[in-house]
């Protein structure tokens, strides 16, 4: 098995809804995105999938969130802009994108601080 990383970033603000504790003030973080991607087998260009690749479509799916107040997003509308949630998001919006029959998104990780993270994977 094979797996490859990419580290990108996106700041945004948010409020966690009945929460009850400070983090349901408005706030902002500058989140920092983990993004990893599996497979079983290399290219003939011994490449498992093009880190260029993995960058732009993670760039895209950040732009929507950057800079934005992520409570007023559809994706977070009925949910809280967790970290978890982000995770989750991101994971999503990334495996319609990348995934195929030798390729997938593995895991996403949301960090909000330098000591806190969120990541979601799917077995």
């Amino acid at each position: 098995m094979y797996e490859l990383k990419i580290i990108s970033q996106f700041a945004g603000a948010h409020q966690l809804r009945d929460f009850g504790g400070k983090c349901e003030e408005l706030h902002g973080h500058n989140w920092k995105i983990e993004v990893y991607v599996t497979g079983n087998k290399l290219g003939e260009d011994g490449l498992l999938i093009d880190f260029a690749l993995v960058k732009k479509e993670t760039k895209k799916a950040l732009d929507e969130l950057d800079h934005k107040f992520l409570n007023e997003l559809e994706p977070f509308k009925n949910v809280n802009p967790s970290s978890e949630n982000i995770a989750r998001h991101i994971y999503e919006s990334l495996s319609k994108k990348l995934n195929n029959e030798d390729v997938r998104v593995s895991k996403v990780t949301a960090w909000e601080s330098d000591t806190a993270c969120a990541t979601f994977t799917q077995p």
